[in-house]
């Protein structure tokens, strides 16, 4: 799984790392032009952030889990990282909740911008039985076809309090026309209000920067002991 790494500028030695998963259809190099990592960088963050090329291909089944694992996570642990955090956009928000459930004892907190949440067969019996947090979710395993029963039952655990193991905080930001808003007010109603970001716009770039400024500005990740120059 290709990756880029970049350092902060921090002057201590940084402990954290932020991993950012792409949506559909980008590359690295286009978060990277977009300026996800300057606005990390602008906000004195003392994290080291890596761009992870984790193309669709890899959703496929559980090969994303298991290729973040080994390429991504597993290294960072044996590196200088005591803190993992992951974030993001679209098909990459649900990469990163994905994991996150399934390794929570692995990842500090997650960054979800304008989450993928699967189509729509999942949302009736969602609203059906009162919102996320008191829907009824199948048991067992389920097709790998199934990413929206898959996705809402990841995001349903991670959501509830007092889980055990403890799940890592889940930050929402979303444009309000989004074409999957719907789903992603689902997810917002079952979030604490200060861990959710709105803005006007759509599934696409206008709006996604100004929320990723704001996340990250509100999240608990360490800030520099001074603000880079």
């Amino acid at each position: 799984m290709p990756t880029r790494l970049f350092k902060s500028p921090c002057a201590a030695q940084v402990r954290t790392l932020l991993v950012i998963l792409p949506g559909r259809g980008m590359t690295i190099r286009e978060l990277n032009q977009q300026g996800f990592v300057a606005a990390v960088q602008a906000t004195g963050l003392a994290v080291d952030v890596l761009l992870v090329d984790a193309h669709v291909g890899y959703y496929k089944g559980s090969g994303i889990l298991e290729r973040l694992r080994i390429d991504v996570v597993a290294p960072a642990q044996e590196a200088v990282f005591s803190s993992i955090w992951m974030a993001g956009i679209s098909l990459g928000g649900l990469g990163a909740l994905l994991y996150a459930d399934a390794h929570p004892g692995e990842i500090a907190g997650v960054l979800a911008l304008a989450p993928y949440l699967g189509e729509l067969e999942a949302m009736p019996a969602v609203i059906r039985d009162g919102g996320l947090l008191h829907w009824q979710a199948p048991q067992g395993p389920l097709p790998d076809s199934e990413i929206g029963p898959q996705a809402w039952r990841s995001v349903q655990q991670l959501v509830r309090v007092g889980e055990a193991p403890p799940r890592p905080p889940v930050y929402l930001g979303y444009g309000l026309s989004d074409r999957f808003a719907p789903e992603q007010r689902a997810l917002a109603e079952a979030l604490p209000p200060a861990r959710v970001f709105t803005a006007p716009g759509g599934h696409d770039w206008d709006p996604w920067l100004g929320l990723w400024q704001r996340m990250l500005a509100a999240s608990d990740l360490p800030r520099c002991s001074t603000a880079p120059p």
